[in-house]
């Protein structure tokens, strides 16, 4: 059985064609600069080692039906009629309280997904967008979606309450919901397996680190916390988000920098964008990417040392927190962009971690990228591992269980 993945962003698109008989990955690729004139299209199959070219992409429909195509070049193709695709799994960002787990999609979840949007309005909106899509060209397709909320949605009360007046969780659910729930879904069990732990009565922080970065907690197989809140931009320092910071500061920043005559609107919008975009490694180093921005601190740039200082210490104090949460630790699980590919900032992370049980092993650490690979020594009492993320896999088999 055919699936296809979509992972729907604000100007991009990434997707894979999955035969679920084997698991095996027919075609993948993605979709960049969506609605500019220097769009590029990515794809790479069974057939077709990896293309890239430079198109323009008028909007995500477009994007979709590009996909498509592709997929049933006569040529490079991997689908001969596109009823073979017999479901579309979808990322959908925000599903509140709504959605504890993947759904089969129907106008009922539509509305809901439309009611989340103003939770998530950069992630959701584009997600329908994708569904819609889908739809169109693929009207015989059941579409599914896996929402990143999903995962965390059995963290306790006391964990995902705000401590603000109640009335606001009652009117507007001002709660945390936690993001990348499929990431951390999918690595925890992988690491788990991989060292032969019980996932159902263990206890595991997984670190999902990427120009978006969050951490979890997971219990027994539950996840009893997580760094992201509300929204995204909660938590951990990453590329262009804040992360935690004083809204103290935040109301005294606001206040000097009003603009004469500026609307309220218009200063929350700055605001908004001065902390989503312009903030982490980017507002300290000057660099967005955790690549460019090692590279300015090898060549003695004070500020990007700095940067990478303090990624690394707020990682460390999450995992340090998440095991006083959980009354210890035996698995610290490294993935994501940077979890999978950084060499430096997992051994900052790890160093110090002595007192917890965890015996780090700096030569395993010295891995290629994005390999599955222990990085704690074997006599360890707490292990750490790098895990490469596969949240497309992750879809596609909650797609498939649904069907079933």
């Amino acid at each position: 059985m055919k699936i296809l993945v979509l992972n729907c962003g604000s100007s991009s698109i990434k997707y894979q064609l999955l035969e679920m008989d084997n698991e095996q990955v027919l075609a993948t690729g993605g979709i960049d600069r969506i609605g500019q004139s220097n769009g590029e299209f990515k794809y790479s199959s069974i057939l077709q080692e990896k293309t890239s070219k430079t198109i323009t992409i008028q909007n995500h429909e477009h994007g979709v039906e590009l996909i498509l195509s592709s997929l049933l070049d006569p040529l490079t193709g991997v689908v001969k009629d596109k009823k073979e695709i017999k479901a579309v799994g979808h990322r959908i960002v925000h599903g509140a309280e709504a959605f504890i787990g993947s759904v089969v999609i129907n106008d009922t979840v539509l509305a809901k997904v439309k009611e989340c949007a103003s939770l998530a309005p950069l992630h959701n909106t584009v997600n329908l967008k994708g569904i819609y899509a889908s739809q169109k060209f693929l009207p015989d397709a059941i579409q599914c979606g896996t929402f990143d909320t999903a995962f965390h949605q059995t963290m306790p009360q006391h964990a995902y309450m705000y401590p603000i007046p109640y009335e606001y969780y009652d009117c507007y659910k001002i709660r945390k919901y936690g993001f990348h729930g499929s990431s951390h879904n999918f690595i925890s069990k992988v690491a788990a397996k991989t060292l032969g732990f019980d996932y159902n009565r263990c206890k595991i922080i997984t670190c999902h680190l990427g120009n978006g970065a969050s951490i979890a907690a997971i219990e027994n197989g539950k996840s009893i916390d997580t760094s992201m809140g509300l929204t995204p931009l909660e938590g951990l320092m990453m590329g262009t988000r804040s992360g935690d910071f004083d809204l103290g500061a935040l109301l005294y920043l606001m206040n000097k920098e009003s603009k004469p005559n500026e609307t309220i609107p218009e200063l929350l919008q700055r605001t908004d964008d001065m902390l989503n975009k312009k903030s982490g490694m980017l507002g300290i180093s000057g660099y967005s990417d955790m690549r460019d921005a090692a590279d300015s601190a090898d060549a003695g740039n004070e500020k990007s040392k700095l940067a990478l200082k303090m990624y690394a210490y707020r990682v460390k104090k999450y995992i340090g927190s998440y095991t006083a949460a959980m009354g210890g630790v035996d698995i610290i699980v490294f993935s994501g962009g940077i979890g999978e590919n950084n060499v430096a900032i997992r051994e900052v992370i790890c160093n110090g971690f002595e007192y917890l049980g965890l015996d780090f092993n700096t030569e395993r650490n010295q891995t290629a990228r994005g390999v599955l690979k222990e990085i704690s020594k074997p006599d360890s009492k707490v292990k750490a591992i790098v895990v490469p993320t596969n949240e497309e896999l992750v879809i596609a088999r909650e797609t498939l269980a649904l069907l079933e």
